[in-house]
């Protein structure tokens, strides 16, 4: 295995089921208690989170609230109150910068710290954690894992090995045993589509995962294959990045009722489309590749997506695609119970138009119609 950069301190803090934890914490009655944050039993909701007395019976985020309502008769269902975790997330921050500013936020719940410059707690990235945990219990009254290492990858994965109230350290001199014998289901950047791929063709752990050249993992895999082949070796490069940009702005609504109709379900989705319109203008971002999400009404997902030439800025434009994506999937023919879009490859505003007057061109960077200018940006 190759030698691996053990200069930097990387931590990954996740808070133990979250928003049924705040829950927990503000209504006491709650507790100990299987709590589910999210639609209620009889609506067409889902699970947005569930505490760890829900999970015990088989309750996960995403699950139907009808079914979690089946497996767990007594579940207590309760309203997402995004404000309160929204003040728990800010007051978890201001834990994280009393040790350093390289601060990635993933979510309102789970952050990457570089800590590799921080002199405090005597530099040890594990005492560090350990001190953030106990903060975050006594000033928040709240639990958080945390994972520790010299990566990303690595320290991510650590943060779910003991939960909840865990800490756990994988030091370079650890990482080839421990990816060795890490099964490829536990890989960030490998899903279910992935993985079952890997198992046909006997990739079941990071050891076998090792076995592959890059060219192979290329070939078999994609433009994945390069990463596969270093994750393999512990090697993750990725610095922790404190004005990270979002990869994508979206919205998807699900309906009381199924929809059939196709002018309905294009009336819903120009809809959706003004809503992103509005959420791109007021974050100063531009995309290129608008996606349909398609739930039908036996939960079959599915995902369709078309890349434009120039940066999307309206709901015009997204509105003209949908019909074409409209026609890549079975809408019309097949009730649907939810429909999103959102645009991905996104660019900062600004970026672009300084980019555009220092090289005194337009048409490489909007796309290929000459002089295509972007709207000024409306203040007030």
């Amino acid at each position: 295995m190759e030698s691996p950069p053990a200069q930097r301190k990387i931590i990954h803090v996740d808070m133990d089921a979250f928003y049924a934890s705040v829950e927990q914490r503000d209504f006491p009655e709650l507790r100990g208690k299987p709590v589910i944050v999210g639609g209620q039993p009889n609506s067409r909701g889902v699970v947005a989170a569930c505490s760890y007395e829900a999970r015990t019976f088989g309750i996960h985020s995403a699950m139907p609230s009808s079914r979690a309502a089946r497996l767990c008769p007594n579940a207590i269902f309760v309203k997402a109150r995004f404000d309160a975790y929204r003040e728990c997330s800010q007051q978890l921050h201001q834990i994280f910068r009393e040790y350093t500013d390289l601060i990635e936020p993933l979510s309102l719940d789970e952050a990457f710290l570089d800590v590799s410059d921080c002199e405090q707690c005597q530099g040890s990235a594990t005492l560090i954690a350990k001190e953030i945990k106990q903060k975050v219990q006594e000033r928040m009254n709240l639990v958080c894992s945390a994972g520790v290492s010299y990566n990303k990858f690595l320290a991510k994965i650590a943060s779910d090995m003991d939960k909840p109230d865990g800490l756990y350290v994988i030091r370079p001199e650890q990482a080839e045993g421990f990816i060795t014998t890490l099964p490829i289901r536990k890989f960030n950047g490998v899903g279910k589509v992935t993985e079952q791929k890997m198992h046909k063709h006997g990739i079941q752990t990071g050891g076998d995962l090792r076995q592959w050249t890059e060219a192979d993992l290329n070939m078999t895999f994609g433009k994945s294959g390069g990463y596969y082949y270093r994750i393999a070796r512990g090697i993750d490069e990725r610095p922790v990045r404190s004005n990270r940009i979002r990869k994508s702005i979206g919205k998807e609504n699900t309906f009381g009722t199924d929809l059939a109709d196709l002018q309905e379900i294009q009336q819903k989705l120009e809809g959706i489309a003004e809503k992103i319109a509005e959420l791109l203008q007021k974050r100063e971002v531009l995309g290129k590749t608008l996606t349909l999400k398609v739930k039908y009404n036996d939960f079959t997902q599915i995902t369709r997506a078309h890349s434009h030439k120039n940066y999307i800025q309206s709901a015009a434009e997204m509105i003209e695609s949908i019909p074409a994506l409209i026609e890549k999937t079975e809408l019309g023919q097949r009730p649907c119970r939810l429909l999103g879009l959102s645009v991905s490859n996104l660019k900062n505003r600004k970026d672009l138009q300084d980019a555009v007057r220092k090289e005194g061109i337009t048409g490489d960077l909007w796309g290929d119609a000459p002089n295509h200018q972007i709207e000024p940006t409306k203040k007030g």
